[in-house]
């Protein structure tokens, strides 16, 4: 293995570096802090026998063509999988891994963190200071919403969502959740979507970006949510209509937002979303805590060993490939 030809698109956290260095000495890694443009990408990946990348990577039929039918693995440091053709890879026989599991609870907190901050105006309240507006203490300023005995509802019960009902029982929120085929967790009821709407104070995006969720949360889910209510994505960016988002914020259709992505990312400075102080964006945090990107990387370059050394990959996404 020590003479294959691997290619990762970037600097990954020293844990899943160690493995490369280890196993795959002669590895060519993306220096840089900007991930590679699409020519580059296409020309770095020519004749390589497997492949590292992130989320910011497209991996599609071109890209495969550009590697060479001698594509061994990709592995993706990422739980989503959106920016990969997944049947493409399943054609050509190519198991495709991903990183779930290990950032279940960093995700989670982040979730959270956002829910505390919108719902107090945590953000709001920072620039106030530091725009020179504090002159006194008000008995009625930037008042919050209050979450205890407060309903949050969580769309999407996978893994994360399941960790989001978990420390909402610490704060003694009734937790209703939708999803197609996940059972009953955390003391959370399934109800179907209009219900959750109707009733939750927060709403949480827990769901993958597919086909189906694409533009999930659209002008008709918004105008169903409680005018107080919160909305909090820390899912993908294309599962969110920006524009009805905007139009339902700006008009005070819900009390505020929280998204720690979006579509595109980052997110064009001259975006409207830019301008509401009802409106906490981050840049895709997630995951973003020394421990949890350190286990990705590990477990992303797990996945690339076992598939250069034709094993099974500890997590493989098109598990058909997998199994032959």
């Amino acid at each position: 293995m020590s003479h294959s030809k691997i290619f990762i698109t970037r600097l990954i956290p020293d844990l899943g570096l160690a493995l490369v260095r280890e196993h795959f000495p002669a590895a060519d890694i993306w220096p840089a802090d900007l991930p590679p443009t699409r020519e580059q990408l296409l020309e770095k990946v020519r004749g390589v026998d497997g492949l590292l990348c992130m989320l910011t990577e497209r991996i599609d039929a071109e890209l495969m063509d550009a590697a060479g039918p001698q594509l061994k693995v990709i592995s993706s440091m990422s739980v989503g999988v959106d920016h990969i053709d997944i049947a493409e890879a399943t054609k050509r026989g190519i198991p495709v891994g991903n990183t779930p599991g290990v950032l279940t609870d960093a995700t989670a907190d982040q979730a959270f963190a956002l829910l505390l901050a919108t719902a107090r105006r945590v953000v709001e309240g920072v620039d106030y200071i530091r725009e020179g507006q504090w002159i006194t203490w008000h008995p009625q300023l930037l008042l919050g919403a209050d979450l205890a005995g407060a309903t949050l509802g969580i769309v999407g019960f996978g893994r994360i969502g399941q960790a989001v009902a978990k420390r909402a029982q610490g704060f003694d929120m009734r937790v209703i959740y939708h999803s197609p085929s996940a059972q009953p967790a955390h003391n959370a009821q399934r109800v179907d979507l209009d219900t959750l709407l109707r009733e939750s104070d927060f709403v949480s995006i827990n769901v993958p970006l597919t086909e189906k969720t694409r533009h999930l949360v659209n002008a008709e889910f918004l105008a169903k949510m409680k005018p107080t209510a919160v909305l909090v994505n820390t899912a993908r960016g294309g599962v969110l209509d920006q524009t009805a988002l905007y139009n339902a914020l700006k008009s005070d259709q819900i009390f505020a937002a929280a998204l720690d992505v979006t579509d595109p990312e980052p997110l064009p400075m001259n975006s409207p979303l830019l301008e509401l102080k009802n409106c906490i964006i981050v840049p895709h945090l997630g995951s973003a805590s020394h421990k949890t990107r350190n286990l990705m990387s590990k477990l992303a370059v797990e996945n690339l060993i076992a598939g250069m050394d034709g094993d099974k990959l500890p997590n493989c996404v098109n598990v058909d490939v997998c199994r032959s």
